[in-house]
């Protein structure tokens, strides 16, 4: 039996039902985005195979609500840009770089919640700004903290960089690793572009 704090276990069986497990019923897509709202904890698991298949399902959710009128939140630029890391030197990073975004955006919530009750009673040129100018500072300490992040990939500068003596040619593997570090660069470059326009 599940210890008390560990995550829901929702079984898929093959014709597409979801069984959850704590509660011995079959549930939808939408119990689940419920489930999500209300933090609780699940995996999905294949019945037959007992694979973990939590990603998809929560892919399929975050589909499913994209489709409804009225509920799109992630606008086609940002879907375009997503689509076009996939497969891309930048790829490993984009994820962790949306995560803390997002947690960061979670902490900050209740703040923006307050803006915007705040706002209320206001012009509506003034209901706008205030949560926008706290939307816009947030973007800002993201970008600042990816930019931080990806000073991890910046080689320090050689010790005889300020030195006047003529530095020895470069061998093609370090003229290699410079051209991809040029390349990352200028990725992050047009990243950072497009968050800017984003925000």
């Amino acid at each position: 039996m599940a210890a008390k704090d560990d995550p829901i276990v929702i079984k898929k069986y093959a014709n597409r039902r979801l069984y959850n497990t704590g509660t011995s019923t079959y549930v939808t897509l939408e119990d689940l985005a419920d489930m999500v709202k209300k933090g609780e904890e699940f995996t999905v698991q294949d019945a037959k195979t007992g694979d973990d298949i939590t990603h998809p399902v929560l892919t399929q959710i975050i589909f499913e609500l994209e489709n409804k009128d009225g509920q799109n939140m992630l606008p086609i630029p940002f879907l375009r840009q997503l689509i076009a890391f996939y497969g891309d030197q930048m790829q490993m990073i984009v994820p962790s770089f949306l995560e803390q975004s997002m947690i960061a955006f979670s902490r900050e919530q209740e703040r923006f919640r307050e803006q915007m009750k705040g706002a209320f009673g206001k012009t509506p040129m003034d209901m706008m700004k205030t949560p926008m100018k706290a939307l816009e500072e947030q973007t800002r300490r993201n970008v600042e903290m990816f930019q931080n992040a990806m000073r991890m990939f910046t080689p320090f500068p050689s010790a005889n960089s300020n030195s006047s003596t003529p530095a020895e040619p470069p061998k093609k593997e370090t003229s290699d690793k410079a051209d991809d570090l040029q390349e990352l660069k200028a990725q992050i470059a047009a990243m950072q572009r497009k968050l800017d326009t984003m925000s």
